[in-house]
């Protein structure tokens, strides 16, 4: 029996991306390590100026047995060689293995994350395909101001907005928080109380990243428009709804997906300042407190782990692209 169409170059496409993930992750925790080393001070100094002070004998015990008196690159060829057997290291700022402090934040992230990328994603894809639909017109300019607008304001803004008009004046949504401390709630009545809590986190970062899927579509719909397959298809006597979700919007829509992939980085990024704001125990505010207490090992297990969600955010992009765009599945074969 023979293969389904359009699987072997989609695995073909899935095992190249495999073999660069090493070299990838390899990179980013050489760079961000060094980039650790540039700055000033380290965990020690970091850890005195919390206590308000140590005297010196025991400054020196803390660096050996921190491993702090050691050089870079012994340190990195260390933390090398220990990740290679799945030991991330030990936080100096949480006095915990790294592995159990992340994957303790990993689901909070993952659950915010996910449900902000959703909820831009599919808010920008239905209204870029609303203002696709007849470019130029007064909804089309409506929706292109409001969402450039929306696009221009810093994350941190938004998110106060939110609070002030849905928890401070209405009363209607909690300011922070993943969940109610210590309810006892299980099931469908935690999943109802975390939805509640993230409406806001939510609907900030989602908001944010919404206008960039919103206005590819748009402009991607627009040009196809004008494309010869659309006049075929019309004389074909193919009109309406149909034409333009079938023929224009399905081929606009490889750009957008391929966005998808690029904007789990940037929102990773975002989640920093927005996590800070509602005071949501994920990796973006893991990652501002191990740069506080210069927590390298911590720091760096959020950077790897980062790393990993955005490759394979990326990876299931592409296939998704080639899925909708057999010609780069097929370019595969020749590549």
């Amino acid at each position: 029996m023979s293969a389904l169409p359009g699987v072997a170059p989609l695995a073909l496409r899935l095992l190249r991306r495999l073999i660069g993930v090493i070299a990838v992750l390899a990179l980013v925790i050489v760079g961000a390590f060094f980039m650790l080393e540039a700055a000033s001070g380290d965990a020690i100094d970091a850890y005195v100026a919390g206590i308000g002070g140590m005297d010196a004998t025991r400054i020196a015990e803390l660096r050996v047995a921190w491993g702090l008196d050691q050089g870079p690159m012994h340190r990195l060829g260390a933390y090398l060689a220990a990740l290679a057997h799945g030991d991330l290291g030990w936080s100096t700022g949480f006095q915990r293995p790294v592995r159990d402090v992340l994957f303790e934040r990993l689901p909070v992230t993952l659950i915010t994350m996910g449900s902000a990328l959703a909820l831009a994603f599919l808010l920008g894809i239905l209204l870029g395909f609303i203002a696709g639909i007849r470019p130029n017109s007064w909804l089309d300019r409506i929706l292109s101001i409001g969402s450039l607008a929306l696009y221009a304001m810093p994350g941190f803004w938004l998110s106060l907005v939110l609070i002030l008009i849905f928890s401070v004046s209405l009363r209607w949504l909690p300011s922070s928080g993943f969940e109610t401390i210590a309810s006892g709630k299980t099931g469908l009545a935690r999943v109802a109380d975390i939805a509640w809590h993230l409406a806001l986190p939510v609907s900030a970062l989602g908001l944010l990243y919404m206008t960039l899927f919103l206005r590819l579509l748009r402009d991607g719909m627009e040009e196809v428009w004008h494309a010869d397959f659309i006049r075929a298809a019309r004389a074909r006597g193919i009109s309406g709804m149909r034409l333009a979700l079938r023929h224009v919007a399905r081929n606009a829509l490889a750009p957008v997906v391929t966005m998808l992939g690029l904007q789990s980085a940037s929102l990773l990024g975002g989640s920093v300042v927005v996590e800070s704001v509602f005071a949501i125990p994920g990796f973006g505010r893991l990652a501002a407190e191990a740069v506080s207490r210069r927590d390298t090992p911590l720091l760096l297990g959020v950077v790897l782990f980062s790393a990993i969600v955005v490759v394979v955010m990326n990876m299931l992009a592409d296939l998704v692209q080639a899925w909708l765009d057999p010609r780069i599945g097929a370019n595969e074969r020749y590549a």
